[in-house]
């Protein structure tokens, strides 16, 4: 990373993300996301807020997906991403890894990222999405978020919230990884910081940079 990827423009800009809670990124990542644009701040705050609670509540689980390391992360805006066909498998990005691993530094932020916990993470946060896409815990989150579409009787049919897995994940993985932030905080500081050279590595600097092909 050279200097000019952290001017003056771009560490006042990482310093105000710094200075937002968790729960505002997730709160942005929502506001980014299709369907709720019109959504009220208050209720997107309330479920970015579940949400993070509920993944950081998550017990760990081990990842059974197949476990493989590419280039070219930054080019596609990717830290990691999950395929399930041929075979479940989640692949790294070694560049988007390193050039993360280098901004930690440079900001101070190893106390709050720890050696080998940007990897670590990345591989915590697609674990936990087989649970809340394919398994017992999807019901759970749609419970907790509460978001009736219709009730009938003693019936309640919750609705999905769009992005509130994503902001589950991350916060799973900042728990499970003893992470000082949430690795949304570290994605956008590094959207913010290769934007001069690459564009956004990952498309929104509020988004999140973790691919899914089902």
């Amino acid at each position: 990373m050279t200097a000019a990827l952290l001017d003056r423009a771009a560490r006042a800009a990482i310093a105000e993300l710094e200075a937002e809670d968790d729960v505002e990124f997730g709160v942005r990542l929502l506001r980014n996301t299709p369907t709720h644009e019109r959504r009220d701040p208050a209720l997107l705050r309330h479920w970015a807020t579940t949400a993070d609670a509920f993944g950081a509540g998550l017990e760990p689980v081990a990842a059974t997906a197949r476990i493989v390391e590419s280039d070219g992360g930054l080019a596609k805006g990717l830290m990691a991403r999950y395929t399930s066909r041929p075979v479940p498998t989640v692949e790294l990005f070694t560049d988007t890894l390193a050039l993360a691993d280098e901004l930690i530094d440079l900001l101070g932020w190893r106390h709050w990222y720890p050696a080998g916990s940007v990897r670590a993470a990345a591989i915590a946060h697609e674990a936990v999405h087989e649970q809340l896409h394919h398994g017992p815990r999807k019901k759970d989150l749609k419970r907790a978020l509460d978001h009736v579409v219709l009730r009938a009787g003693r019936h309640t049919l919750y609705g999905h919230v769009a992005g509130a897995d994503e902001i589950a994940a991350h916060a799973h993985a900042r728990t499970v990884c003893g992470l000082g932030r949430s690795p949304l905080l570290l994605t956008a500081a590094l959207a913010t910081a290769a934007e001069p050279q690459h564009g956004s590595p990952h498309g929104s600097p509020h988004g999140s940079p973790h691919g899914r092909e089902k």
